[in-house]
């Protein structure tokens, strides 16, 4: 099968690398064992006068990563501009922290133009693209400007917002066009879906049915793939993670007080403010907690060129130091905070040790670190999960104990909750979750976007296209995926 995934970035797989989520966790295992090519940003740039701007092709399992450089000129205004100073607030419905220039958008647009070129050197008659995310949304347009008639699939890992919100965007309507250049557009729940639905009928004019649209660039499908996790992995790496020197020394300097545990990048959409506060609310609340429960927040450093990145590590920081130096003792600390990543072993360590998973964002796409903290538990002693209501993985975890990360008194209510809830509950609640995750896992995902990316593309040309693979082996896509998925998961333990 000739399936090329396109992402901003581009994950290498070292086992000791850190990692904390996301989509790089996510996509790793599918690559590997199905054969798929993984492009994306080596994380350097070039000047132009390099004639070939890949840095490095290396296989992984049957797949392989392709990382490129990309333009020097044009990357900050991609990247830090349009990307994440426009968009990410906007798909957050952060319309306050939008800032963007017409440099930004002209520089967003080089880049999907020339990631468009290089795509160029994979392209096959029966090779599909499946484009990842929001830094790539022309990416689709900019390929058919170059003639590409091959399916072309694109998921967003984001929220998508109302269309008051998404309207706040400069040059939305560009863009939102633009989209449409893709067979198959998916989300993370139906209400990202119905928003983007909206927007189409409301602002374009066009008319949308049963998921179905039509543009100038023929007929798009929209629908929602909920990601997950690859499980049976994730629950091998808990089970090594019992004997790693840094997961023990976690045991040790507990004591036998309980732990909650918080794995995010610092991010504004993660509502790590409001978690603090929480925090120190409970121990307000409930005095008797003090010395007997602690959260240890993982918080990765990211985008910090950009000011509001930066002042919320500010914030962070200061809220951290007063609510210790408040509750803290000579041999407690409340809050352990550490700016740095873990790898997945070492993470899904750290989640079986405690006893409360707490995953607050204001706004979030899915939220794969919840899936993870269910994954890594002892399914004797499993612990519980805190999850926000406005987290996409709060629709499948609906045994979680679900808050809203605006009511600091409820979420401070809910974590004393957690901690005191008996063993058959926890039990309960994390059986039927796991189920969920089982029946929607990352191989899951994979295949059922492929699969749907076929038809969609087949439905959009007269006569119906079909994949290489398909004509090939006379199968369908997705039995050939999970048969080769299913093979090469039960190699992994």
């Amino acid at each position: 099968m000739d399936l090329v995934v396109v992402s901003n970035r581009v994950a290498r797989a070292k086992p000791n690398e850190p990692m904390t989520g996301g989509l790089a966790a996510a996509l790793l295992p599918v690559v590997e064992k199905s054969g798929t090519i993984w492009v994306g940003s080596s994380g350097r740039v070039r000047d132009g006068a390099f004639k070939d701007s890949f840095a490095e092709i290396q296989s992984l399992g049957t797949g392989a990563l392709a990382m490129l450089d990309l333009p020097a000129a044009h990357y900050g205004g991609y990247y830090e501009g349009f990307a994440n100073s426009a968009l990410w607030p906007a798909l957050h419905s952060r319309t306050d922290l939008i800032r963007a220039t017409q440099d930004d958008y002209e520089s967003y647009r080089e880049v999907n133009a020339f990631m468009a070129r290089a795509l160029m050197r994979f392209r096959k008659p029966t090779t599909a693209f499946w484009v990842q995310d929001y830094h790539f949304l022309a990416l689709g347009a900019e390929m058919r400007e170059l003639g590409v008639t091959n399916p072309l699939g694109f998921f967003l890992h984001t929220p998508w917002p109302s269309r008051n919100v998404i309207s706040g965007v400069p040059h939305h309507r560009e863009l939102i066009e633009a989209m449409l250049a893709y067979n198959l557009i998916g989300f993370q729940t139906d209400e990202d879906c119905e928003h983007f639905s909206d927007y189409l009928r409301s602002d374009l004019g066009l008319h949308v049915e049963n998921g179905l649209v039509t543009s100038r660039y023929g007929m798009s499908r929209l629908a929602a793939f909920p990601i997950g996790i690859d499980v049976d992995g994730f629950v091998a790496h808990a089970v090594r993670a019992a004997a790693h020197p840094d997961v023990s020394r976690l045991r040790k300097s507990l004591h036998g007080e309980r732990l909650a545990i918080g794995v995010d990048r610092v991010d504004y959409s993660k509502g790590l403010v409001n978690r603090i506060r929480a925090f120190d609310r409970l121990f307000e609340m409930r005095p008797s907690l003090k010395r007997s429960v602690s959260l240890l927040q993982i918080a990765t450093p990211s985008r910090e060129n950009i000011e509001a990145y930066g002042n919320l590590q500010d914030d962070l920081s200061r809220l951290v130091t007063e609510v210790n130096g408040r509750h803290g003792e000579v041999d407690w600390t409340p809050i352990r905070y550490l700016s740095k990543g873990f790898s997945q072993t070492v993470l899904a360590g750290f989640y079986r040790s405690a006893q409360v998973g707490v995953v607050t964002p204001l706004h979030d796409g899915m939220n794969l670190v919840a899936k993870e903290y269910v994954a890594a538990q002892n399914p004797i002693d499993p612990g519980v999960l805190v999850l926000s209501k406005f987290a996409g993985a709060a629709k499948e975890l609906d045994t979680a104990l679900q808050v809203n990360p605006h009511d600091i008194d409820g979420m401070a209510r809910t974590l004393a909750t957690a901690l005191a809830m008996p063993a058959p509950e926890r039990r309960m609640r994390w059986e039927a979750m796991m189920e969920k995750l089982r029946a929607g896992n990352i191989q899951h995902w994979f295949a059922s976007f492929v699969e749907e990316l076929e038809k969609a593309h087949g439905a959009s040309e007269k006569p119906p296209s079909r994949f290489g693979w398909t004509s090939i082996s006379g199968r369908k896509p997705s039995e050939m995926i999970f048969r080769q998925l299913r093979a090469a998961t039960s190699s992994l333990h």
